[in-house]
């Protein structure tokens, strides 16, 4: 059976901050996302096998396994980090900066994918932890293999993100798609996969089968 899902808050524009080069740096387009975080991969990729001597098949294992783990860190992340809120002010604050806004207008186009300025402070941090995790181990080296990959992820997952707001579904693509809708539009407290449903059946957030 074809899912009705609400139409509500689905046009206009979220204002983050008042001032407006903060406001600013709250919004970007797919072009600018492609340049910066391409070059900055490109830069990653490079500095992994000609700075830190990784063989290339051991980089494209250590790709492939951040691309892979991303798609777990997507869930984790949208899940318990963009989806957590209290009753205290700052909570709410942080959450309609971080996700409350999309939900809010989905159909903003202009914040359909993380902007360039603040996507690289968190891939920072991110990195950073990593770091961390990969020294604990005694493999810190492997970090430059499987950050490029996990950051490739997460570019990818943006750009679907965005195509399940301005495009139509395309066939092979129809389920997932709905799957988004889903989690917008009726079942917020499900469907935290964006660019796959593995996760959401591995933990029990599928949207039921009759919507």
């Amino acid at each position: 059976m074809e899912s009705k899902v609400s139409t509500k808050y689905a046009h206009g524009n979220a204002q983050i901050f008042k001032n407006p080069f903060l406001e600013r740096l709250t919004k970007t387009n797919p072009i600018s996302n492609i340049i910066v975080y391409g070059v900055t991969i490109a830069f990653m990729v490079y500095y992994a096998i000609a700075v830190q001597n990784l063989s290339v098949i051991n980089f494209i294992g250590l790709f492939m396994f951040g691309i892979v783990f991303w798609t777990f860190a997507e869930y984790i992340l949208h899940r318990y980090v963009f989806h957590w809120v209290t009753e205290a002010a700052w909570s709410k604050r942080f959450h309609f900066i971080m996700h409350g806004s999309h939900h809010e207008f989905p159909r903003d186009k202009d914040r359909l994918l993380m902007p360039p300025v603040p996507g690289l402070i968190m891939a920072s941090i991110l990195f950073g932890l990593f770091y961390m995790v990969f020294w604990v181990l005694g493999m810190t080296p492997l970090v430059y293999g499987f950050f490029p990959g996990f950051f490739s992820g997460y570019l990818m997952y943006s750009f679907v993100h965005r195509a399940t707001h301005v495009m139509r579904p395309p066939k092979r693509f129809k389920k997932l798609w709905l799957h988004h809708s889903l989690h917008h539009y009726k079942y917020p407290d499900k469907a935290f996969g964006v660019s796959n449903r593995f996760w959401d059946r591995v933990f029990g957030t599928m949207p039921p089968e009759r919507h």
